[in-house]
């Protein structure tokens, strides 16, 4: 009986195995139309990827299987693919913008906001694999190129709804890096600051100038993006080497506008860690001369 159960039991992963292949079959099928890796046939295109990442929604959120299946390396892969090529995608959407004849065409925002809109979704996958530190990379990556064509001067008066769509991705790698779902070396934690702490400094009282001006303009940062976004770079700041919070906290004091975000807590923080290391620091050389001086006079 013994034998039969132990040769019973040593047929269970392939049993497994084989239970969970169709379920990754569909899943990944239905992951790479949602990510349009599939290419999906005009003019259904829009519609099959809509579909598509409901499906995939769905069987996250309702099927058991899929939630060990998730975990495979394939489906990943898939989902790293996506990530990728939806970057990418943007990246080159964005940089030929200001090529195009009629900048104020609704047309091109629409196109670049559905890019965002995959990228949000795809945000909604990665913490589920432990992937969103792929997501803050990539960011990362293009925030430099994003910047430069969103704050060109053609586009001052131009495509608020993508500015502040900007803002709410940033949020997204702001939160993971600051709230510890990523960790980064403090160099890459550096850049995303500087890259996003200067033009959301600059773009909240803007907005919020407009909303006063013009009753009709419904683009804005609300009071929970503020928020999160105001915590999440305390956090970052305080986890900085001292000297580059330094930097970062004088850039804040000069700045024009000190209301948002408000650092005055890593600020007060960092005096006081400063302080204390300088204490630390002036103690630790009056007992090594107090030593010698000992250590002389026993002599």
């Amino acid at each position: 009986m013994s034998e039969a159960m132990s040769e019973a039991m040593s047929t269970l992963p392939s049993v497994e195995f084989a239970d969970l292949s169709p379920t990754k079959d569909v899943f990944v099928s239905a992951l790479r139309f949602a990510l349009s890796i599939n290419s999906p046939c005009v003019p259904f295109g829009d519609e099959l990827q809509r579909s598509a990442q409901e499906q995939v929604d769905y069987m996250i959120r309702a099927d058991a299987d899929t939630s060990l299946v998730i975990t495979d390396d394939e489906v990943k892969s898939v989902l790293r693919m996506g990530l990728s090529r939806t970057c990418a995608s943007f990246q080159t959407d964005l940089s030929s913008l200001l090529l195009e004849s009629d900048l104020t065409s609704q047309v091109n925002e629409d196109k670049l906001l559905r890019t965002l809109s995959d990228l949000e979704w795809i945000c909604s996958l990665l913490p589920k694999m432990n992937l969103m530190k792929d997501f803050v990379s990539n960011w990362i990556e293009i925030s430099g190129n994003v910047l430069k064509v969103i704050e060109d001067e053609k586009l001052n008066s131009l495509m608020w709804g993508l500015k502040v769509k900007l803002i709410e991705m940033t949020n997204k790698a702001l939160e993971a890096v600051g709230y510890g779902t990523v960790i980064l070396p403090a160099p890459y934690r550096l850049s995303l600051l500087q890259f996003w702490l200067p033009y959301i400094r600059k773009m909240k009282p803007l907005l919020d100038s407009k909303c006063v001006a013009e009753t009709d303009f419904s683009y804005k940062m609300d009071d929970e993006l503020c928020l999160n976004i105001e915590g999440a770079i305390v956090s970052m700041v305080l986890t900085l080497p001292s000297n580059d919070q330094a930097g970062i906290l004088v850039d804040w004091m000069k700045a024009e506008e000190m209301q948002y975000p408000d650092l005055t807590d890593a600020f007060e923080l960092w005096c006081y860690r400063t302080k204390s290391a300088k204490r630390r620091l002036v103690e630790g050389i009056d007992g090594a001369c107090s030593d010698n001086d000992d250590a002389a006079i026993s002599f």
